[in-house]
């Protein structure tokens, strides 16, 4: 019995050790993909970056309605809401995917004040990011990247007539999905300031950091079915 006994306790032991093993050498891969990945990502100018969870992130109602009472343009474009859903779609969307990178940059300006000056230095940030979104798309398949402010790729975005022209360069802002960026930049550690006629931008990308991801295919046609309808009515009216 004794001999039985120890027997089994010998094979315990040997498939926590090959469990073990098992974790471990996830982990070397997934260190190896995160290397790999800052490689490609810093021949950008990236100012910092950091690799949260989706579990971290908050996504606040609150933020929406800031949106909503203070932004001028709230239901004017396919970034912004209402037409990216409501907070809690924003979130289930999100939640596909468990990892999340956040990264900034920077750009110096005469005032900081100047809006026109200001903005002119954000192209270069988006540009940044759709190299970036690529790059993660390689590696992972889907992603949702939200950026900055409100999408200017059009001169007069085609919402509410007709569905977005650039859904493929389009990102959400990332306070559309009821998300604040300071929250962000105190998760990962990172400033949110950088110094006086300094623009920060920011930008996060959900992705999935196991393999290969498609987004569920429900989750993915919300928004194009919303776009579809909506264009109906409008047509109709």
């Amino acid at each position: 019995m004794i001999g039985m006994y120890l027997y089994y306790k010998w094979i315990y032991f040997i498939m926590q050790c090959f469990k073990l093993g098992k974790q471990e050498r996830r982990q070397v891969m997934k260190l190896e993909i995160r290397e790999e990945l800052e490689q490609e990502i810093m021949q950008y100018p990236i100012m910092q970056f950091a690799y949260l969870r989706t579990e971290q992130i908050t996504f606040l109602d609150r933020v929406r309605e800031i949106c909503r009472t203070e932004c001028p343009r709230y239901g004017t474009s396919w970034s912004c809401p209402p037409a990216v859903g409501t907070v809690e779609e924003c979130e289930r969307r999100c939640s596909q995917f468990p990892d999340v990178f956040v990264f900034s940059t920077i750009a110096e300006v005469n005032d900081i004040t100047n809006m026109d000056e200001t903005l002119k230095t954000r192209e270069a940030h988006e540009d940044i990011t759709r190299q970036v979104t690529e790059i993660f798309r390689e590696h992972f398949g889907d992603t949702i990247t939200l950026s900055t402010e409100s999408c200017d790729i059009c001169t007069r975005c085609a919402y509410p007539q007709a569905p977005c022209r650039h859904p493929e360069k389009m990102f959400p802002c990332v306070e559309s999905y009821g998300i604040l960026v300071t929250d962000l930049a105190e998760l990962g550690e990172m400033e949110f300031q950088n110094g006086f006629n300094v623009v920060t931008w920011f930008s996060v990308i959900f992705y999935n950091a196991s393999g290969v991801h498609k987004l569920n295919t429900k989750e993915t046609q919300n928004h194009h079915d919303s776009v579809t309808n909506l264009s109906k009515k409008t047509d109709i009216l």
